[in-house]
């Protein structure tokens, strides 16, 4: 009977996500999508309009007016950008100035989703639409006149354009942080050259011109003909190859089918997790974040594997490097951790890629990255990503190599922010003392090998320290005992830079000595680089993801740690709001000092739940969804970072959160929906119910997991894979006994 009524509830669940309009169901998942979600910032990047398949490699959205962060606010498209190359379609004299070339629009003639993208561009009156498959677009131009229409193609950057009437195509490639991205263009239409241009040289009746401010414009013969289309395919190997990722994903000329199977693929992906009760607004919300993080994960490569989270391939895949963009220090703290949950598979892919480029490289990718190696950002989170796949059961990968990979990343690369290379006199000071020094208050750099992103040298002491303890895991898990001991040590480091005198983590000199004058709010200068990256000491104190337990017993105890807790979500700023974010631009979506728009964050709300006062998580949790997370153009706290914004509140919507990845374990906290059911690869399903959850019954009164009594704010990730039902009582004053007990903290390396 049990399972007659999972496959009955499978198959509802499938329908639920795939089921036209017809069966009875007037909005599906993809429905619920508003890509114009923050696409107004409250500082720094807005999200534009994207339109790609989930875990695409093509990835695509209006070009509007350069200079405006804004994406809503730009008033010209000036191109539809393919990859690397911009397409626009013209009518009347040609231009060639990208200025004149642009057309204004109106976003109440514009028709944004996943999967397509509609407008009209005023300045014609030409109706552009564009949808994707992983590696090719498709457009289509509906002019509104008989004659001189156009379509112009360019690229700012290096690169060749050739056109071939004789076989209406265009191609070439363009150049983008090194790598060349090569396009192969087919039009529905037959059309003459018009000419070519680099810079302000225009040379009439030209085919082939290579160099950078390049662009090439074909016309139209005089006809009653529309819609003209046209057919894209892309490829980080040649423009050969990128004819045959045409052929075989666009085989036919078919806009409207191309269109209906990329709002399949979305209403498919989103349909993995269904929600039900609370408003409309709030499944917009959702599946809106939903999407945006299945944007950042794998993107099939040429050959049809998963190289990384976005892999963009530049040779084929027989011994050379190839380019990688994976911001592993904004992902790996919950978008790696979702995909793992909904695609791991995928998942243990990109473990497969990294492996495989720190075969080709030399060096365990760190962040973005180039030729797989680089060091954007600070700490070494691939080991953090391999762990976290590793402890979840996902061990079909090179784990020895993998090791062998995060181990050279933590004895032999240095820790030096955006710099790539060997150990230097810092490095070595930090291996040998356990904290990475800072420069004295005042003191002028004396390494020449500092970037103007400065020092950061707490948060490279604590992020290496977490990261430290994600290598032990891997020693550990390959018996590697000595190396267990050497690195658990280190995992330790956090402690030295502990200044129990201020209670903060502090900066500490080459001697030893703590920095003098320090202030945990504002010191550090721009971003608080000196000390810490983006936020400022208050936020960094916390930072400890895999000893929250020893880092209350530095702090005090339970009852000064949640203190401590209070007082950062309560903290005034100390001067103008405006002077504080023009120190810490990144630092968006405050409460108190709290910034919910940046990612050393994400993981304090949960802190309660090791401090004894869970029901405080779920009040704070629900606070910060309430307030930074709505349905408007200035609907996301912050930058979307690669979908790490995005999965956070997809997590803390579902009620839980993976405040330590590297450990099989989540942390409750307060579901916004009645019931969530998870969709799993494996086929199984794992149900969230909130029983009387409402925006004010957010405190959780007693929870049972599989039938069993759950005490305590957190289960494994074990209880998801193999299936089962997370049953919460909700009620409208906290119980805050329910989790307390000491014993029913989540787990920490010093308390596991």
């Amino acid at each position: 009977m049990k399972i007659r009524s999972q496959i009955a509830f499978l198959t509802a669940f499938i329908i639920g996500a795939l089921a036209p309009a017809a069966l009875g169901q007037t909005r599906q998942p993809v429905d619920y999508v508003d890509p114009h979600i923050g696409s107004i910032s409250y500082l720094l990047q807005s999200v534009p309009p994207t339109v790609q398949l989930p875990f695409g490699m093509l990835r695509m959205a209006p070009l509007t007016s350069p200079g405006i962060s804004d994406s809503y606010l730009g008033e010209k498209i000036y191109g539809f950008p393919v990859d690397g190359v911009v397409v626009m379609p013209t009518a009347g004299p040609v231009e060639t100035d990208p200025e004149k070339i642009a057309s204004p629009y109106d976003h109440d003639f514009e028709t944004a989703t996943p999967y397509s993208y509609a407008v009209t561009l005023e300045k014609t009156g030409t109706q552009a639409e564009f949808t994707v498959t992983q590696q090719a677009a498709y457009f289509r131009f509906t002019y509104p006149s008989a004659n001189e229409r156009h379509i112009m193609i360019r690229a700012m950057q290096g690169g060749r354009l050739t056109a071939d009437p004789a076989h209406s195509v265009v191609s070439g490639f363009e150049v983008v942080y090194g790598a060349r991205h090569y396009f192969y263009a087919e039009s529905s239409h037959p059309f003459t050259v018009w000419g070519a241009w680099q810079g302000s040289t225009v040379t009439p009746g030209l085919t082939n011109v290579t160099g950078s401010r390049i662009g090439v414009a074909v016309n139209f013969a005089d006809s009653e003909a529309n819609p003209f289309e046209w057919r894209v395919g892309t490829s980080y190997i040649s423009v050969e190859q990128a004819h045959r990722n045409l052929a075989e994903q666009i085989p036919a000329w078919d806009f409207d089918a191309v269109k209906s199977h990329a709002r399949g693929s979305w209403n498919q992906a989103l349909g993995k997790i269904s929600v039900t009760g609370r408003s409309e607004d709030e499944k917009t919300i959702f599946y809106t974040a939903l999407c945006r993080s299945l944007w950042g994960m794998a993107n099939i490569t040429e050959d049809g594997r998963y190289y990384s989270g976005y892999d963009k391939q530049v040779h084929s895949s027989d011994g050379h490097d190839f380019y990688v963009d994976d911001s592993l220090w904004d992902t790996y703290r919950s978008e790696h951790p979702l995909e793992l949950l909904l695609a791991p598979s995928r998942q243990l892919d990109m473990v497969r890629s990294y492996v495989r480029m720190y075969e080709q490289g030399g060096w365990m990718p760190r962040d973005p990255t180039v030729g797989g190696r680089g060091n954007w950002m600070i700490g070494n989170h691939s080991a953090s990503l391999i762990a976290d796949t590793y402890a979840k059961g996902y061990t079909e990968f090179d784990a020895e190599k993998a090791y062998e990979g995060i181990r050279k990343n933590a004895t032999q690369a240095s820790v030096l922010p955006w710099y790539l290379g060997s150990l230097t006199p810092l490095d070595k000071v930090y291996q040998e003392r356990g904290y990475f020094p800072a420069l004295a208050k005042g003191e002028k750099e004396t390494s020449p090998l500092v970037t103007p992103e400065r020092r950061q040298a707490v948060s490279v002491t604590l992020e290496n320290s977490y990261d430290d303890w994600c290598v032990a895991l891997m020693a550990k898990a390959l018996h590697k005992d000595a190396d267990y001991a050497y690195f658990l040590k280190r995992a330790h480091d956090y402690e030295d830079v502990y200044n129990p005198t201020i209670g903060f983590m502090a900066p500490r000199t080459m001697d030893g000595k703590w920095v003098v004058g320090f202030d945990p709010k504002l010191g550090g200068g721009q971003g608080g680089r000196d000390y810490f990256t983006e936020d400022n000491g208050w936020v960094y104190s916390f930072h400890v993801q895999h000893d929250v337990a020893g880092l209350i017993q530095l702090m005090g105890g339970r009852e000064q740690f949640v203190k401590r807790l209070n007082g950062l979500f309560e903290e005034p700023f100390g001067e103008a709001k405006f002077n504080f974010l023009a120190q810490f631009p990144d630092a968006t979506g405050l409460v108190g000092n709290y910034p919910q728009g940046d990612e050393p964050s994400f993981h304090i709300p949960y802190l309660y739940n090791y401090a004894g006062e869970p029901w405080m998580t779920q009040r704070r949790v629900r606070e910060l969804m309430r307030i930074w997370y709505t349905s408007g153009l200035m609907g996301l706290p912050g930058d979307e970072d690669w979908g790490a914004m995005s999965s956070w509140y997809v997590f803390n919507a579902m009620g839980f959160y993976p405040v330590t990845p590297g450990s099989p374990t989540y942390n409750v906290g307060s579901p916004i929906f009645d019931e969530i059911a998870i969709l799993l690869e494996n086929g199984k399903i794992f149900t969230i119910r909130a029983l009387q959850q409402s925006p004010h019954n957010k405190y959780i009164q007693s929870a049972t997991l599989n039938g069993q009594p759950l005490n305590k704010p957190w289960f494994s990730h074990s209880d998801i894979a193999n299936g089962g039902t997370l049953v919460l009582q909700m009620g409208p004053q906290p119980n805050k006994s329910w989790g307390s007990a000491p014993d029913a903290a989540p787990p920490s390396m010093t308390l596991p």
